[in-house]
């Protein structure tokens, strides 16, 4: 009878652990925006340019991924393996990244927190267009929703401020940062089978080295920046783009994808949230409402795109 009941036990440990390492990783990732925008300082008191923030996050993420796989003797990709990986990298490593913070120059990180939660939607869109899935008419249908929720969203804050559509330059940085990071991840995920999940990660990183570490060092600040800005770098280097990833994955591990997956629906109000106090930012009502709006889509959106992918072709 004990034996019975053990393997339940520790299946309910392990689902456990994994809901905490993701809950973990999401505030780890939320921690991202408002940490960005203390990095480059707003468009009255910049701090680091956008450019290095760029360059350097990957250079510190590299190094660490570099004692990584010497530490753990992983094999070099295979020769198929390196277009996807070339293609996740500008996705992820420089295009995110760098629209992100050139957006964050203008808009809050709570603004930015909307439009970016649309993120699990785009990378679905992205799969069934590139990967060729079909899905139901009800998962266009949320797509639709989110985006137009984003639209309206921008529209508002434009609007509001009294200068006309003055923040749009700013929402479509995000917009085209969403997109760049969704085709980064599903390209991503085409090599994660063959090489698993942290060393797509690594791989990633060191890729962009022969650029990032030349513009790291032509784009070094020549000013003086304030100890918060690069603590707020270090942070995106060390953990955005390289640690939080190592806890993220292990909770796919442990908890299974499918129910661990949903606690991304988190990241965008721990983004909010942290913007408070570090940045000062009002968490308003209007901002929380379209948060919330924009990840009911999403979430609705996946369960029509995970119906899709169980169904046979």
């Amino acid at each position: 009878m004990t034996q019975g009941v053990a393997p339940d036990g520790a299946t309910a440990r392990r689902i456990r652990t994994g809901m905490f390492l993701g809950v973990l990783s999401m505030a780890l990732f939320g921690l991202t925006l408002p940490m960005t925008r203390l990095a480059i300082g707003s468009a009255d008191q910049p701090q680091l340019s956008p450019w290095f923030v760029t360059s350097g996050r990957v250079v510190l993420a590299a190094a660490l991924s570099t004692c990584f796989l010497l530490t753990t003797r992983s094999r070099l990709p295979a020769p198929g393996q390196w277009r996807s990986l070339i293609i996740a990298a500008l996705g992820n490593a420089v295009g995110y990244p760098l629209l992100l913070a050139f957006a964050l120059r203008q808009v809050t990180a709570g603004h930015a927190a909307v439009i970016t939660a649309t993120l699990p939607l785009m990378t679905a869109v992205v799969a069934a267009w590139i990967l060729r899935q079909r899905v139901r008419a009800g998962f266009w249908a949320c797509a639709v929703a989110g985006s137009g929720l984003v639209v309206v969203f921008s529209w508002l804050r434009a609007t509001g401020g009294g200068d006309g559509f003055a923040l749009a330059g700013a929402d479509v940085l995000l917009i085209v940062a969403v997109l760049a990071a969704s085709i980064g991840y599903v390209y991503g995920a085409r090599v994660t089978p063959g090489l698993g999940a942290v060393r797509v990660i690594c791989w990633v990183t060191i890729i962009t080295l022969p650029v990032s570490l030349p513009a790291a060092l032509l784009t070094w600040p020549a000013h003086s920046v304030s100890p918060a800005s690069w603590v707020a770098f270090a942070y995106v280097g060390v953990v955005s783009m390289w640690a939080a990833f190592f806890a993220w994955y292990r909770a796919l591990d442990l908890g299974g994808p499918v129910r661990v997956s949903q606690v991304q629906m988190l990241q965008p109000f721990f983004a909010i949230a942290f913007a408070a106090p570090l940045l000062g930012e009002p968490v308003d009502h209007m901002t929380v409402g379209f948060a919330m709006a924009v990840i009911v889509t999403v979430f609705a959106g996946q369960r029509f795109h995970d119906a899709s992918r169980r169904r046979p072709s």
